[in-house]
């Protein structure tokens, strides 16, 4: 039997939650985003014979980012498997607020985390100081912080690599490979976006609390190729380590390109002679199990 710990998915429950994004009025504007816009729980989880879910990680879907502890107060009373979660969190919020809303979300045990998602708004936010103060607090509070941003935006990753250097108990995990460079562009790797990407996975790699979750392949292309997937893991591999790297899903957004268990049968067979990159069997269970365990605290 091989054992998984997902570490990035998430549920909706569109009769108690906002899910604001999911509108159709509302980015992101995705021409097959209506095929997202109902429930989803754990009971879809479904993998190949052999295979069996040990754990997930659940990253906050907007189901009220106001009040974010209502989701993991859904989540706690509805899921059954093991799991942990990462709330979301409004970093821009005044100390006082912001502590209110920690110390409120760490009265749930499964809590290991908060995001708030950067991507575009990165180096504004990271350039205001009441929000590196934030996170400041969540790195006090040992809660880590799920990082989503494009690494090929060097004037952001200058700015996160100051924070870090000032809160080194700060745990951060990238989300979604750090957004690496499409399909396209990936053919050419001597390409500005590809050498950045991979010049700020470097840079990132040096603070020894921070680690990378490779998914959201789906997010970056619809279409994407084997092949490029598989470059991007060997590349967060060769960078960070077998022991900071993590493989997840991205359900439910994954389905809209392939199915859940496909994908798990994709990554666990990594180690197949067929494939490009060439991924031993204790690196596979590292990346689909034991890193997850690890950095998310299973173990507490």
């Amino acid at each position: 039997m091989k054992y998984i710990i997902d570490p990035h998915l998430h549920f909706f429950d569109l009769t108690q939650g906002h899910y604001q994004w999911l509108r159709e009025e509302n980015a992101p504007y995705w021409p097959d985003k209506f095929k997202l816009r109902q429930n989803f729980h754990e009971n879809a989880l479904t993998l190949h014979q052999g295979t069996e879910l040990a754990g997930f990680v659940h990253i906050e879907a907007g189901y009220d980012n106001l009040q974010p502890w209502r989701e993991i107060a859904w989540l706690e009373s509805s899921c059954s498997l093991p799991f942990k979660t990462i709330a979301a969190i409004d970093l821009t919020l005044g100390q006082s607020e912001f502590i209110d809303q920690i110390k409120q979300l760490q009265e749930y045990q499964s809590v290991v985390g908060c995001r708030h998602i950067l991507d575009d708004h990165a180096c504004e936010l990271l350039g205001q100081k009441s929000v590196t103060s934030n996170l400041g607090y969540l790195a006090e509070k040992h809660l880590s912080f799920e990082l989503q941003m494009p690494l090929s935006h060097k004037p952001a990753v200058d700015l996160l690599l100051e924070l870090l250097e000032r809160e080194p108990r700060l745990r951060l995990i990238i989300n979604h490979a750090g957004w690496p460079p499409s399909n396209t562009s990936m053919e050419d790797e001597t390409s500005a976006t590809w050498q950045q990407w991979q010049a700020s996975l470097i840079a990132l790699s040096q603070f020894e609390q921070c680690v990378i979750k490779c998914s959201g392949w789906e997010m970056t292309e619809r279409h994407y190729k084997a092949q490029w997937q598989q470059k991007v893991i060997r590349q967060c591999l060769d960078v960070f380590g077998d022991n900071r790297v993590m493989l997840a899903s991205n359900f439910p957004l994954v389905l809209l390109t392939q199915d859940y268990r496909e994908l798990w049968h994709q990554y666990l067979s990594l180690n197949s002679p067929i494939n490009t990159s060439c991924f031993s069997n204790e690196q596979i269970t590292a990346l689909t199990h034991t890193n997850a365990a690890f950095w998310y605290r299973f173990n507490e």
